[in-house]
């Protein structure tokens, strides 16, 4: 059992990647992870899992599509939380922030299927050790 604290701050200044998401937290089956986020992500959906936000930072966008291919986006602002649900498209986007997730371990941060191809600024990753 690890009895260190992690603290968010010394966390987010160890590295500048953008969409690159590193866990800072292990809680049951969960990873609790920490990204920075500036531009366009990846129109992207998880089918089994809903996605947790937390601002900590800055403004986090994130366009959802309906069934019928409506699009809505919600403005996030810092301590702004928001749940993307299980099977919702979803695309975030920023002008610069900093979130914490929470997702089952082994959750993909580019989904179960994205759409076009991956931005080089977009890590597809499972999420890397701090």
């Amino acid at each position: 059992m690890d009895i260190t604290p992690v603290n968010l701050t010394e966390a987010l200044a160890s590295f500048d990647d953008v969409y690159s998401p590193r866990i800072v937290a292990r809680m049951n089956d969960y990873d609790v992870r920490v990204a920075h986020t500036a531009g366009e992500h990846v129109w992207h959906v998880h089918e089994d899992t809903d996605e947790f936000f937390l601002v900590l930072d800055g403004r986090f966008d994130i366009a959802m599509r309906d069934a019928e291919g409506a699009e809505t986006t919600v403005e996030l602002h810092k301590g702004d939380t928001f749940v993307v649900p299980r099977g919702t498209e979803h695309k975030p986007s920023s002008p610069g922030a900093s979130v914490l997730m929470f997702e089952p371990t082994g959750t993909k941060s580019t989904g179960d299927r994205h759409e076009g191809e991956i931005p080089g600024h977009v890590d597809s990753t499972t999420g890397h050790a701090l």
